[in-house]
């Protein structure tokens, strides 16, 4: 799908707490991806496309330094990515094999590739750092992935961190770690992550002055109308 630049600015502003809460309401409960935790701290939160990648279990045959020269190959998919998608890499929850290193996060940056999520590891932490690039992962690891993975391909459904994600479906990541929006509910679940993001605010604002939180939140009748009233006031 294409992320218009309106829905991305909502979504730019709506917490992943809050949007697992608006995507239970919807009848969604896992879309919280286990394991791809910010790698570093204070990492800004970013919105866009998933750019789906997958990796199987190592096979000795395929998984081989040689296999980096392969049509089908994590270079290959990089050259495939386009600016503001973000890099949703099914690394089968192995932590012990990066699956990219400095150079290729330096070319995803080079292409405008917001941001790399995976429920594995990275590799060359300190090159990776000064590329710039956002991580979203489970750590690091010295050894490359054909150590214990073998890539089959990119732009297909993956299941990273035990959610199933799909070409097109958005990402949103930051401090609490990684949500997916599926492509279809994209605009509705920003325009209600606004309403929300805006009444949670005002409820801080009332606890803040000493409002109980019975009646608060979840606001009852007369809660309400108090913040129909205070929306309306502008």
């Amino acid at each position: 799908m294409s992320l218009s630049p309106e829905t991305k600015a909502k979504l730019d502003g709506v917490s992943t707490a809050t949007l697992t809460t608006i995507l239970l309401k919807k009848g969604l409960r896992n879309v919280w991806l286990r394991g791809a935790a910010p790698w570093s701290s204070g990492q800004a939160r970013v919105v866009g496309p998933a750019f789906t990648m997958r990796f199987v279990p190592a096979r000795e045959d395929l998984a081989t330094p040689e296999s980096w020269a392969s049509p089908t190959s994590t270079r290959a998919a990089v050259e495939a990515m386009e600016a503001g998608q973000i890099a949703v890499i099914d690394a089968q929850g192995v932590t012990d094999a990066g699956v990219f290193g400095d150079i290729l996060c330096a070319r995803m940056v080079k292409r405008g590739v917001a941001a790399l999520v995976t429920d594995g590891v990275i590799r060359d932490a300190v090159g990776v750092r000064g590329t710039g690039l956002a991580v979203w992962c489970a750590g690091v690891s010295a050894p490359p992935s054909v150590a214990g993975l073998t890539f089959v391909g990119w732009q297909e459904p993956v299941s990273v961190g035990g959610v199933a994600i799909f070409p097109g479906d958005v990402i949103s990541a930051d401090e609490d770690g990684a949500v997916v929006i599926p492509a279809a509910l994209v605009d509705e679940v920003a325009e209600l992550g606004v309403e929300q993001e805006r009444f949670e605010g005002w409820v801080v604002s009332e606890v803040e002055r000493g409002v109980i939180l019975p009646g608060l939140y979840p606001p009852n009748a007369e809660t309400k109308a108090r913040y129909e009233a205070w929306k309306a006031a502008g």
